[in-house]
């Protein structure tokens, strides 16, 4: 449980640290954006299949495969229902966040608020989740993977809060709560997967899927979409390939 508690801080200020090296570099160029991103999106995606998906089909035993699939896809139907009721991240980080009166900075902080934190909840599940088995060197891998991935978000959260006219201090507040989002998702996952342990192997898949979804739908398009996409890809697998070194030294 100790391990969980330092894990779930860690994730968490992950975020936070990011955050503070925004606040250094906080008018990112496109193309530095989108390869951090990506670089990102590799590191997210090798902890989602390392961590989350391939020991869904192993626990899973002889249904391991079905249980596996089954979760991927309610896992990505869950965060594409959340995306159709809260507005995307990208969209609130995009340009049109500039043009926003003065009278709407409060409006504008809670959407922020909110979909960080949406996309940020299954993160959280997915590093508790992973601590639900008996491999907690499984659980560090997925940890370690979101940590890694949170550290370039926070960076690039950071510009566009400061370009609508939101105060440093409060931007700041914005973001360290991104990252107690994702403490209680830790906590929330690997208390789940503890009270009820038979759920593990479908809580790995969805936790899995939300984790894809992410990637798909909110890191690669955007980091596709300024004339960055050479870069990017190779980010991507930079990412990806360090995610497989730390699986081989901890395995």
């Amino acid at each position: 449980m100790e391990m969980v508690l330092l894990t779930a801080v860690g994730v968490g200020g992950a975020t936070v640290i990011g955050a503070l090296i925004g606040f250094l570099f906080k008018n990112l160029s496109h193309r530095l954006a989108d390869i951090v991103m990506s670089f990102a999106a590799g590191v997210m995606l090798a902890a989602a299949v390392i961590g989350l998906v391939l020991p869904s089909i192993e626990y899973g035993g002889k249904y391991g495969l079905i249980i596996t699939i089954a979760g991927i896809f309610v896992g990505a139907l869950c965060l594409n229902l959340i995306d159709k009721l809260v507005p995307h991240l990208h969209r609130l980080a995009g340009q049109d966040a500039e043009h926003h009166p003065q009278s709407r900075h409060l409006n504008k902080v809670i959407l922020f608020v909110t979909a960080i934190a949406i996309h940020n909840l299954p993160e959280g599940i997915a590093a508790g989740v992973g601590f639900g088995g008996e491999d907690t060197t499984q659980g560090l891998i997925i940890a370690l993977g979101i940590a890694l991935q949170n550290v370039p978000e926070g960076m690039i959260i950071i510009g566009p809060m400061l370009s609508a006219g939101i105060k440093p201090w409060r931007t700041f507040a914005i973001a360290s709560i991104t990252g107690i989002v994702e403490v209680a998702g830790t906590l929330l996952g690997y208390f789940a997967v503890s009270a009820a342990n038979f759920i593990l192997p479908f809580a790995l898949a969805f936790a899995g899927g939300t984790m894809l979804y992410v990637v798909s739908d909110e890191m690669l398009s955007e980091t596709h979409a300024h004339g960055s996409e050479r870069g990017a890809t190779y980010a991507l697998l930079v990412g990806f390939c360090l995610m497989l070194v730390v699986d081989t030294l901890l395995g």
